[in-house]
């Protein structure tokens, strides 16, 4: 599946790049982006709550007035707690967890109307994109010392173990980035975006939950103390009232979405043009 949206990619930026205008120069942009990130799962189910900050790079290539080939590299942290939850039964589920996020993305932006950076006659116009992205998560827990604890190496779920039939998730995952922006040039060769994007993950353990509890002394035999203890931290007390009982919704995958402000710009190009034997430069 992904090597097909991959290729389509690569074959949408070949029509487009010779489709363009003669009168449309393809162009470079380079900028970053400062905002927000925050995730959508089991210990989460509002948008924008934990929200963390995050920040990113850009490059843009131009293909047209409406068209432009991204490629993105962002970081980002998200967050999550039942302890923040109205639920009863999430607050004495009593699970948490915060991750850091790597992603590197690309994929297409499409301006609604005609745009160009250093053209004032097309100064402004919303955006959307899509991309396929690359990205690293960690998903920790806090100990009762203080110290993060990385939860995919417990094996909460006993994943693994002769508990489960499920193998240790992969911190390495893919996701499909969707998103929409305002853009508009602030000077010549200078220009803002604010932008907002939510990943579609495949994968549930961006919070390290996902499907049922087992049972906390074998686990504890197997992976340690720790193991069982991050497995179940329910306030009622860890117990075998909860074996084989729904730890989270494993019909569901997880998200995660980032947003904020984007300064981009397009560097000057210089080029030496001959006139009466003399050498001049010329900013393009």
């Amino acid at each position: 599946m992904l090597s097909k949206l991959l290729g389509t990619l690569f074959l949408l930026i070949s029509f487009l790049s010779f489709s363009q205008s003669d009168k449309f120069k393809a162009a470079f942009e380079f900028g970053f982006m400062g905002g927000g990130s925050y995730y959508i799962g089991d210990l989460n189910s509002k948008h924008f709550i934990h929200s963390k900050p995050a920040g990113g790079l850009i490059v843009r290539y131009n293909l047209s007035n409406r068209h432009s080939f991204r490629f993105t590299g962002s970081y980002g942290n998200v967050f999550g707690a039942d302890s923040d939850s109205k639920d009863d039964y999430q607050i004495n589920r009593n699970l948490s967890f915060n991750s850091s996020i790597i992603e590197i993305a690309m994929g297409f932006e499409i301006d609604l109307i005609n745009y160009r950076i250093n053209d004032m006659k097309y100064p402004i116009t919303p955006y959307f994109f899509y991309e396929i992205a690359y990205f690293r998560m960690d998903p920790k827990g806090k100990s009762s010392n203080g110290d993060d604890i990385s939860l995919q190496e417990l094996g909460t779920e006993g994943q693994g173990t002769l508990l489960s039939d499920k193998k240790a998730y992969s911190l390495n995952q893919f996701a499909i980035p969707l998103g929409i922006g305002l853009k508009f040039n602030l000077a010549s060769r200078f220009a803002v975006s604010i932008e907002y994007g939510i990943r579609k993950t495949f994968t549930d353990y961006l919070d390290d939950v996902s499907g049922k509890y087992v049972n906390p002394l074998v686990l504890s035999n197997i992976k340690g103390p720790l193991a069982a203890e991050f497995a179940d931290p329910s306030l009622n007390g860890q117990s075998y009232s909860t074996l084989g009982l729904d730890r989270g919704n494993s019909n569901t995958k997880d998200w995660y979405a980032m947003y904020g402000i984007m300064l981009t710009f397009k560097p000057w190009k210089k080029s030496i043009c001959h006139y009466q034997g003399k050498h001049t430069r010329k900013r393009r």
